[in-house]
């Protein structure tokens, strides 16, 4: 999943004290980076570095840039995900070439995508349905740049399909376009950048890595919602398809969101943290199992900062530094020391310096200050 905040340059980050990594839960490909396939249920530190800037978990593979702007990843590197030129798996971090001017990525479901400082678009993994936006459908299992815009700004993977937005806010998407998913008005496959219509007016978006549906935050603070909404994901009070997006009531404070792969979850300005969607796990966050198709408030809080969902868990950061997870946890993935399921927050620890949080499939990953 991307989580959907500003971005912060590499070279913004202190070099001491500086961000370590951690990770837990299923680890059968080494996407835990831990040097091992053994499943954690409580957090772990990848290696003893301190200079991790950006972090992404996908089917079950991990993306990740340092504050030093190099590209590393680990895990299964089937189709070539990894961007290492081969398709061999990796349990602990390996360099993606020898360039330092990675600033932004994401990893969806068996390919990735990243931003370089000169505003360049890069895409490498699965090219199925024309994922990668090269124009082909072609496997590559090094980084291929996706046209000659300068210009692009922020990326979000999704299930075989890829959004990105430009600096002047315009909203392109591309690959499978199955449930109307890329927005575009139709259900077609598109294998190069297309426009989401005119406006040039949209901050973030988040693509279900799993799921057929997207979520974005205007610059006006509205959301919106196109693709399936079989279960309720769109909140708009139904279980109908969408094409185009569609707006999710007539709030204009939204902040940041993520689309799971049957749910979502976003936070406004004022720090309230709101699900909806499938909630058959208790990944909504409600204390129950039962799926809703409006937005539902999880509790009285308004200090959550950070958000990620995929698969049929949740995880938040408050504004003190705080972890918390809910939901599915068969491997450890909600880092409790357990595998119990939970349908309402619990805290992962008792640390107050955690950064960011992504989460893959049935892993999770998290940036903390040491």
């Amino acid at each position: 999943m991307q989580q959907v905040n500003s971005a912060i340059s590499a070279s913004t980050w202190p070099a001491a004290p500086g961000p370590a990594l951690f990770s837990w839960g299923a680890n059968g490909s080494g996407q835990l980076g831990l040097s091992n396939i053994t499943n954690y249920s409580s957090p772990k530190q990848v290696g003893t570095l301190i200079n991790w800037s950006k972090i992404d978990g996908g089917q079950s593979q991990t993306l990740a840039i340092k504050t030093d702007g190099t590209l590393w990843s680990w895990g299964n590197n089937t189709y070539g995900v990894l961007g290492l030129g081969n398709t061999t798996n990796y349990s602990s971090p390996k360099q993606v070439g020898a360039l330092t001017t990675w600033s932004q990525l994401s990893t969806g479901n068996y390919h990735c995508a990243a931003i370089k400082t000169d505003g360049t678009l890069w895409a490498w993994g699965r090219g199925l349905f024309g994922a990668l936006g090269l124009g082909n459908t072609t496997n590559y299992s090094s980084p291929k740049q996706v046209g000659s815009l300068t210009n692009w700004q922020s990326v979000s993977g999704g299930n075989y399909r890829t959004l990105a937005i430009t600096t002047s806010g315009a909203l392109y998407s591309w690959g499978y376009g199955s449930s109307g998913a890329l927005g575009l008005g139709n259900t077609t496959d598109y294998s190069s950048p297309k426009q989401v219509g005119a406006l040039t007016n949209w901050a973030s978006v988040s693509s279900s890595k799993f799921g057929s549906f997207s979520l974005s935050v205007k610059t006006d603070g509205t959301l919106w919602f196109w693709g399936q909404g079989g279960v309720g994901q769109s909140g708009l009070g139904n279980l109908t398809y969408y094409s185009s997006p569609k707006q999710i009531g007539a709030l204009t404070n939204w902040s940041a969101v993520s689309a799971s792969t049957a749910h979502s979850v976003a936070t406004t300005t004022s720090g309230y943290l709101y699900t909806w969607g499938q909630g058959t796990q208790g990944q909504l966050g409600l204390g129950n199992t039962t799926s809703y198709s409006s937005p539902k408030q999880v509790g009285a809080l308004t200090t959550w900062s950070k958000i990620s969902a995929v698969m049929f868990s949740t995880f938040a950061i408050k504004t003190d530094g705080t972890l918390w997870s809910w939901g599915y946890n068969p491997d450890g993935q909600l880092g409790l020391g357990n595998i119990t399921y939970y349908s309402s927050p619990k805290q992962i620890g008792g640390l107050t310096t955690w950064l960011s949080i992504s989460s893959g499939t049935y892993f999770t990953l998290a940036r903390k200050t040491t």
